[in-house]
């Protein structure tokens, strides 16, 4: 029986979705458009804010990776039906990506997604991982053509992860035994500034890397203007608070105690993706 990927052509779905079809897991990849063709990956169009699509997306899977959608704080009520649905549909076991920190309030929609997940009553594991070292090449924070990556996140050290790392968490959840019940906060192996993370990726990236501090209210400002919905946009100034006042510092054991191993470093990250980061910002996908 299938494993249903949510988000699937995105930063973690689609690695999770390679990960499964290359161990020959058969695979449906739910997306509003679908990825490239792999062996063994069934497109299905999949929207969570259309709740049609709910069950043929279900139909028949075994297990479910959830990724909410990303840039969207209205998602929680939607999160509850699809969860709602896959216990109508007995499903076996779902793996639910949030965040690290969400336990701090019940009022956060991806804390409430959690709450969702375990009224079900199904098996289940959640991943909460910290900032993601993609979004330096994939992302909102790739370099600019100056060199420049702005963020309103002052000295506040933040201990980036891997996307591969997760994935890698992600499918040992979906397919191994003994993840159940777990909760595995997601790190990297240091904290890094973004001042000290800029000089990582420019030592790697053959270019001149360098953090500025931007002001919150003008990052903002900024966000919202390049289209990202206001109040999202207000939130991720809550989450820069969070990470100038230290408390995104401590690390967390999660890939040690999910994988068995330590979790990647910005700086290997930075080795392998040195290609991309040397490339202008028009340039990266």
């Amino acid at each position: 029986m299938p494993t249903l990927v949510l988000g699937a052509t995105g930063k973690t779905g689609r690695r999770i979705t390679a990960r499964l079809s290359a161990a020959g897991h058969a695979v449906r990849a739910g997306a509003r458009t679908p990825g490239p063709a792999l062996p063994h990956v069934e497109p299905v169009h999949f929207d969570w804010y259309d709740a049609a699509t709910y069950g043929p997306a279900l139909d028949g899977v075994e297990t479910v990776h959830v990724i909410p959608p990303a840039g969207r704080l209205d998602h929680a009520p939607h999160v509850a039906a699809f969860l709602e649905a896959a216990r109508a549909a007995q499903v076996e076991r779902v793996v639910l990506m949030t965040a690290r920190g969400v336990d701090v309030s019940d009022e956060i929609p991806l804390r409430q997604n959690e709450l969702a997940l375990q009224a079900t009553g199904l098996p289940h594991t959640i991943v909460r991982p910290s900032w993601f070292m993609q979004n330096f090449t994939e992302g909102a924070f790739v370099p600019g053509a100056d060199g420049v990556v702005a963020a309103p996140a002052g000295d506040g050290p933040t201990p980036f992860v891997d996307a591969e790392d997760i994935a890698d968490v992600a499918v040992a959840a979906l397919t191994g035994d003994g993840h159940a019940g777990e909760v595995y906060e997601l790190s990297g192996p240091e904290a890094l500034t973004w001042a000290q993370a800029a000089e990582v990726l420019g030592a790697r990236a053959g270019r001149p890397v360098r953090f500025v501090d931007a002001d919150p209210d003008a990052w903002v400002a900024g966000a919202a203007g390049a289209g990202l919905p206001a109040d999202y946009a207000g939130m991720m100034a809550q989450l820069f608070g969070a990470i100038r006042a230290g408390y995104e510092a401590p690390l967390s054991d999660g890939v040690r105690r999910a994988l068995g191993r330590e979790p990647r470093s910005l700086a290997a990250f930075a080795e392998r993706e040195a290609a991309l980061l040397r490339q202008a910002p028009a340039a990266v996908a």
